[in-house]
């Protein structure tokens, strides 16, 4: 992992020296949290080889075998305090799997990275979890999970996950993609920096095709309602008619159907 990161060190911004390699953790936001109270500089990075605690949105578990995946928190630091910042991550996240494995990965709001061969199936996620230390200094750290290898954790799931590996038939070393995905947030990090919001929004729309046009069911007060995708707004929140009228969506279940 050193070489990988000496070779590409020029892009790689604020990551350059701030990345630390776990063989083993509960969870790496948990541990990129514990080293963001503590102060720690943006571009802080926690990779590990395995989560016995690895978690998506909404409390779900998230799968973490020994070496089957990239698993890996970020923190970021004001002013990318925005809620783009996770929109941003997703669209560097895609621009580096597509780059560095050939892969036509798409995104899904709010946080999940999708791959469609016949079906859609699930390749890796995004969990964002804010906060601020006992100083006042606030955070943001980004985690993401990425299945690389098709192991036998994800069989039972293959109807729904899959992996790199499984796609390409190729198998990419967790360095290479992390370099690949450290150097694509280093990219569009600088363009949250410039203010150049619209262009992080439009990449992600490009890059997110059921954004527009497709079924959706919203869980509420009310019961169960169906509409359909209407794109996003300048805030990242789901756009979704329901019954001629468009409904922003920023928390809850959404269902795709």
């Amino acid at each position: 992992m050193v070489a990988a990161f000496r070779t590409h060190r020029d892009r790689l911004g604020c990551f350059v020296g701030r990345v630390t390699y776990l063989e083993e953790t509960g969870s790496t936001n948990d541990k990129a949290i514990e080293l963001a109270l503590a102060g720690a500089p943006e571009g802080t990075t926690v990779v590990a080889g395995a989560q016995t605690a690895g978690r998506g949105r909404r409390g779900r578990s998230w799968l973490s075998p020994q070496g089957a995946g990239l698993y890996a928190s970020v923190v970021f630091r004001p002013p990318l305090l925005s809620p783009v910042l996770t929109l941003m991550s997703g669209v560097a996240l895609v621009e580096a799997i597509r780059c560095r494995a050939g892969l036509t990965v798409v995104l899904k709001w709010p946080n999940d990275l999708m791959v469609k061969r016949g079906v859609i199936r699930k390749l890796g996620g995004i969990l964002s979890e804010a906060g601020a230390s006992p100083t006042g200094l606030e955070y943001v750290v980004v985690g993401f999970g990425i299945n690389l290898l098709a192991v036998s954790n994800l069989s039972a799931l293959s109807d729904t996950a899959t992996s790199i590996e499984s796609e390409c038939g190729e198998v990419v070393p967790l360095e290479d993609l992390l370099v690949e995905v450290l150097a694509a947030l280093s990219v569009w990090r600088a363009r949250m920096v410039d203010g150049q919001m619209n262009a992080i929004l439009n990449r992600w729309r490009t890059l997110s095709p059921s954004s527009i046009a497709s079924t959706v069911e919203l869980d509420g007060p009310s019961g169960v309602r169906r509409g359909t995708t209407a794109g996003i707004d300048a805030d990242g929140a789901l756009l979704v008619r329901v019954n001629g009228t468009t409904e922003r969506v920023v928390s809850g279940e959404v269902r795709w159907v």
